[in-house]
């Protein structure tokens, strides 16, 4: 079954930076979108940032320039190097992994979330 595998959250002081790891496992296909959520208590979960298999990205307006995200297609990780790290981007980090085919279900595709990770910046 697949399942998406986080690393790299903790402590860092504001202007710091971090680097978010995941790694998708399991018997995978392809996956059309791989990005970055994160959530505050109380508050709905937000984009960070998402690449596509072909290398278009989005950033959250709040993330542009200070965040960068990248993706091994044929390792199916996906990493967001974290810079200039402001007490505001405090929040659980989900690795997301969209429109994605395996072996348990090859026709149909799937949305699936890691766990979290979480980030706090201490001003």
């Amino acid at each position: 079954q697949v399942q998406l595998m986080e690393s790299g959250g903790g402590l860092v002081q504001a202007g710091g930076s971090l680097r978010l790891s995941c790694a998708a496992s399991g018997t995978i296909f392809s996956i059309n979108v791989m990005g970055w959520y994160r959530q505050v208590p109380g508050n709905q979960r937000e984009l960070v940032a998402t690449v596509t298999t072909r290398g278009p990205t989005n950033y959250a307006d709040s993330v542009k320039g200070r965040f960068t995200i990248s993706r091994d297609n044929a390792k199916n990780t996906v990493v967001l190097q974290m810079n200039s790290l402001k007490p505001e981007d405090t929040a659980v980090y989900f690795c997301y992994a969209g429109g994605l085919y395996a072996d348990t279900h090859p026709f149909i595709p799937a949305d699936y979330w890691g766990q979290g990770t979480q980030v706090t910046v201490s001003s």
